[in-house]
C-alpha cells in the first residue's frame, strides 16, 4: 500500500523539455550539430548527463568540457525554462492525493525551491530536495538521502519520475515506481526497465 509518494520535478511535474531542448541546442552551437528535436534529444539522453553528450559529440569529453558544458547549458535554461508551466495534470494530481508526498531532484536546490513555490504548489509536499553541489549525475544516492531524510518506510512509497533514472534509483532504496512518458526520456527505454509505463500523471496514482 502506498502511503507516501516521491515526485522527480523535471520532466515531470515540471514540463520543461522544451527548454532542456532548446538549451542543449545553445551550447552545442558551437560544434556545428544539427539541432535536436524532442525526440532526438530523448533518443541520446542518460544520466549520468555528460554520457549524454558524448553520446552526442560521438567521443569522450576532453577535460574540463563537462564544466563548460554544463554551465553554458544552466545558463541557457534558467531562461528558456521562463516560459514552462506544469505538466497538464500536475496540480490536479498533486490535490488529489490523499496520503503525503514529497519532491526529490537532480535540479539545484537554490533554483528549485523558489521555482516550486512560485507555481503556489509547495504546500503539497512535506520535504523539496535538490542538489547542494553538482548536477548531472545519477538520483540513486540523492533519493537514498530523500528516504532517510523523511523516515518512511521505503515499501510504502511510490517514486513517480520521467526517467529510466527516476525507476534504478527507486529500487536503489526498496521503493516502486511508475515512469512517465512527458519528460527525457522514450518509451521504449523507460518500458525497456520493466516498470509500468503511463503517459499521464493522472494514470500513474493509478499504481498508488
Amino acid at each position: 500500500m502506498t502511503k507516501h509518494i516521491i515526485w522527480d520535478w523535471n520532466g515531470t511535474l515540471f514540463h520543461d523539455i522544451d527548454a532542456v531542448v532548446g538549451a542543449t541546442n545553445e551550447v552545442f552551437k558551437a560544434y556545428a550539430l544539427p539541432a535536436l528535436t524532442a525526440d532526438g534529444f530523448r533518443a541520446v539522453y542518460t544520466r549520468p548527463i555528460w554520457v549524454a553528450y558524448e553520446r552526442l559529440l560521438g567521443r569522450p569529453l576532453n577535460e574540463g568540457e563537462w564544466e563548460l558544458l554544463d554551465e553554458g547549458f544552466h545558463e541557457h535554461y534558467f531562461r528558456l525554462s521562463e516560459i514552462c508551466g506544469l505538466a497538464a495534470d500536475a496540480e490536479t494530481v498533486l490535490t488529489g492525493w490523499t496520503g503525503t508526498q514529497s519532491l526529490c531532484s537532480m535540479a539545484s536546490h537554490t533554483h528549485l525551491v523558489p521555482k516550486v513555490d512560485a507555481f503556489g504548489i509547495t504546500r503539497h509536499f512535506t520535504r523539496i530536495d535538490g542538489l547542494h553541489g553538482a548536477t548531472g549525475g545519477e538520483k540513486a544516492a540523492h533519493m537514498a538521502a530523500h528516504i532517510q531524510a523523511l523516515d518512511v518506510d521505503p515499501a510504502e512509497v511510490l517514486v513517480i519520475g520521467d526517467s529510466v533514472d527516476d525507476g534504478l534509483a527507486a529500487r536503489h532504496v526498496g521503493a516502486r515506481a511508475v515512469l512517465y512518458t512527458g519528460g527525457m526520456s522514450t518509451r521504449a527505454e523507460l518500458e525497456g526497465t520493466g516498470l509500468p509505463v503511463v503517459d499521464t500523471l493522472a494514470a500513474a496514482l493509478d499504481f498508488a
